[in-house]
């Protein structure tokens, strides 16, 4: 996957962990977050239970929903990224059909809504600006810190810009100058600062 834009929504207080794959133009969900919102339960350990119950139960059926659920790298409750189960929206609104919740409309209007919201920001880019400040206030950061995430993410899509009128297209030529500024700021090679923060 490429150039991948990780967030985290929000439903009804439940954090929905997603991944946007430009390339492809779509989202991949949770699966585990939005069992936990469909069941209304906070224990991920339970939520993660019930999938797995679930998920059993499905290939015992030979649906097709199991199958087309993918896996990718989110960040897990400790902070670290672990390969979790994940899925389209339209892999998902099958999958709602099978849990007997009094969620389930509300979350298959959020999923629609979700898909509406990405494609005006496509449209209209300000409005993933937007969407982004939001984000990071519901997280509790503040002003100054959203300020500094943005200038520098700004700064990051010129200096890549001005590597591709360059003809700095090699992946190992953008990593070895994307580590020299890296150590230029934190006094730490991009490894070294991965092993720092565990990820």
């Amino acid at each position: 996957m490429s150039e991948i834009e990780k967030t985290i929504a929000i439903f009804e207080g439940y954090k929905i962990r997603r991944q946007f794959d430009e390339e492809k133009e779509v989202w991949y969900f949770s699966v585990i977050d939005i069992i936990a919102a469909l069941t209304e339960q906070k224990d991920y350990k339970r939520a993660k239970t019930y999938w797995t119950t679930l998920k059993n139960r499905l290939k015992k059926e030979e649906s097709q929903v199991v199958t087309n659920c993918d896996r990718l790298k989110m960040t897990a409750q400790d902070g670290k990224m672990r390969f979790t189960d994940v899925a389209k929206s339209e892999t998902l609104l099958r999958l709602i059909q099978s849990v007997h919740s009094p969620k389930a409309e509300p979350i298959k209007l959020w999923l629609a809504k979700v898909g509406y919201e990405r494609m005006q920001e496509m449209a209209d880019p300000a409005r993933s600006l937007d969407r982004a400040r939001e984000n990071w206030q519901q997280h509790g950061r503040s002003e100054k810190w959203i300020q500094q995430r943005m200038t520098g993410q700004e700064t990051r899509n010129k200096l890549t810009d001005y590597w591709k009128e360059h003809d700095i297209k090699d992946k190992q030529e953008y990593a070895i100058l994307t580590n020299i500024i890296h150590k230029e700021w934190t006094d730490l090679s991009v490894k070294q600062h991965k092993a720092a923060k565990s990820l």
